[in-house]
């Protein structure tokens, strides 16, 4: 175990590292600050990110730059309902040998990487979807019975299309709370719009460079796990996420009167991640209540639903989980 000393400098070092990767990103993903710091919290928790925003608004882009500055080698699967769970595994097939025996050979698909960008993902019917339960969570596959081990650090970005669009399915929930974060990319003010212009229109565009290596990026996640954390902290995670399950005692009456369903434990194990690396995205060396309030809404707003009453009268889901975690922080502020 390493002395607090340590400890600080680790993560100090670790924080110029990261705003060394955040400039390079974002001289190719112009003017979408917080969209990148979620991403990168996401790979720094070793979780997966789930980025929803219409086509066109530079989700790709991001995604094949973090590949790039992280150091990671990705693969890219375009979603279609046509993509069946083989063209994401991979198969076996059948060789013949010179001799003429024949034998069965392991071909893998295109999870057999760091970083998967699941393009589109919801443009797959739920069947090909449900292909990645297994490599999310297990970081395994089972093909013909056989188990394979993914690489390390294995991570999925999946872009998403709003589910309004024809031709798209809604993620299963199960899966969907695999999904660390979920990330709303939404359109640019208009300066950056505008600096997109000049930036992606001339003869020479910025290029990203590497950062970090794998084996950093491994040691960065562990010394995550390392930076402590509040007691009021963690207090504040757990009363966040039992303040939305419907049937918990004490929960609000609007809370009662519009989630259909809550949020379970991944989502306080979510939450206690993430308020890290948010801290030290920011310079911090431990995580404060602010982070928590900062958090909420990409760790629980795809881990709950709200019932059939509460989407008729067209409640926001984004403000009761805004409004709940501001109340709560006030509340423990107070006492």
């Amino acid at each position: 175990m390493s002395e607090p000393a340590d400890l600080v400098s680790e993560i100090e070092a670790l924080e110029t590292k990261l705003q060394e990767a955040k400039a390079s990103i974002t001289r190719r993903f112009i003017g979408q600050e917080r969209v990148v710091d979620l991403t990168l919290a996401a790979l720094l928790c070793g979780g997966h990110a789930l980025l929803i925003g219409l086509p066109g608004l530079g989700k790709t882009r991001l995604v094949e730059t973090l590949s790039t500055v992280m150091g990671l080698h990705g693969n890219r699967i375009q979603f279609t309902p046509d993509l069946m769970p083989a063209d994401i595994l991979g198969s076996e097939v059948l060789d013949t040998a010179e001799d003429g025996s024949r034998h069965f050979r392991f071909i893998p698909g295109p999870i057999f990487c760091e970083l998967l960008m699941a393009d589109e993902i919801n443009r797959a019917s739920p069947r090909t979807q449900s292909a990645l339960l297994q490599a999310m969570q297990e970081r395994t596959v089972t093909v013909a019975g056989e188990n394979r081990a993914l690489d390390e650090p294995f991570h999925v970005l999946a872009t998403q299309n709003p589910i309004e669009q024809e031709g798209t399915y809604p993620l299963p929930e199960a899966q969907l709370d695999r999904f660390l974060v979920q990330i709303d990319v939404e359109y640019p003010d208009r300066q950056t719009e505008r600096d997109i212009l000049l930036a992606t229109t001339g003869v020479e565009e910025d290029d990203a460079h590497q950062i970090f290596t794998k084996e950093e990026l491994l040691a960065a996640q562990l010394l995550l796990r390392r930076m402590p954390v509040g007691e009021s902290v963690v207090e504040l995670i757990l009363d966040l996420v039992r303040a939305f399950r419907p049937g918990e005692a004490g929960v609000s009456d609007r809370v009662a009167e519009t989630v259909a369903w809550g949020p379970g434990p991944r989502a306080a194990q979510a939450l206690m991640m993430t308020v890290r690396a948010n801290a030290m995205l920011q310079g911090r060396l431990a995580p404060n209540a602010e982070d928590v309030l900062e958090m909420a809404r990409p760790v629980l707003s795809h881990r709950m639903a709200l019932n059939f009453a509460a989407r008729a009268r067209g409640d926001s889901l984004a403000d009761l989980i805004d409004s709940t975690a501001l109340g709560l922080i006030r509340t423990e502020a107070a006492a």
